[in-house]
């Protein structure tokens, strides 16, 4: 059986809902990205205890298919944007429309009806929040993160970051306290 959990973006999720999991008696044996795979065909007898312990941890499982839709957008988007190694040859329409196996104009509508906002935009801020978290790390150049979120040029990517901040990257750069967003948050 697959459930599918909202919010489940980060290792640390995937660790702490396995932990869930084992704890009601369930037997995980794939654990994605706000998809999980269980060896039990249900889990009637302990659905109201798993939603009580996700919500607790900031989760949500997750039943019908347009929220199940919806989160694999998201979960795509930031495993594009937090692996470098992946890199967009195509556009992001064409490339969620063949991860999705979905129309790209159905995707949109949806995403933009659940949260308010289109995907494009959602993208953009993902990148971001990607480009704020590097700058503070202080690891890279604004030209070297520039390239790892395939921008096309550090003007691009500089127009952008002050667009969605307010701030330039040098300016938010040199702030002592530096907030990130939670992709949940966004």
């Amino acid at each position: 059986m697959k459930i599918f959990i909202k919010n489940m973006v980060c290792y640390r999720c995937k660790l702490m809902v396995k932990s869930e999991l084992e704890k009601l008696g369930l037997h995980p044996i794939i654990i994605d990205m706000g998809e999980i795979t269980l060896k039990e065909k249900s889990i009637y007898m302990v659905k109201d205890e798993l939603i009580k312990n996700l919500e607790s941890m900031g989760l949500e499982l997750m039943d019908d298919k347009r929220s199940q839709t919806i989160e694999k957008i998201k979960i795509l988007i930031l495993d594009l944007i937090n692996h470098s190694e992946v890199v967009l040859k195509i556009n992001l329409s064409n490339y969620l429309s063949e991860q999705l196996n979905q129309n790209y104009h159905y995707l949109s509508n949806l995403f933009t009806e659940a949260n308010g906002t289109t995907i494009e935009h959602y993208f953009i801020t993902q990148k971001i929040e990607r480009a704020k978290e590097l700058l503070i790390f202080d690891e890279h150049s604004l030209s070297e993160i520039a390239y790892q979120l395939n921008y096309s040029s550090v003007a691009h990517l500089s127009k952008q970051f002050k667009k969605i901040t307010g701030l330039t990257a040098t300016h938010f750069k040199k702030l002592k306290i530096k907030k990130r967003k939670l992709p949940e948050n966004l």
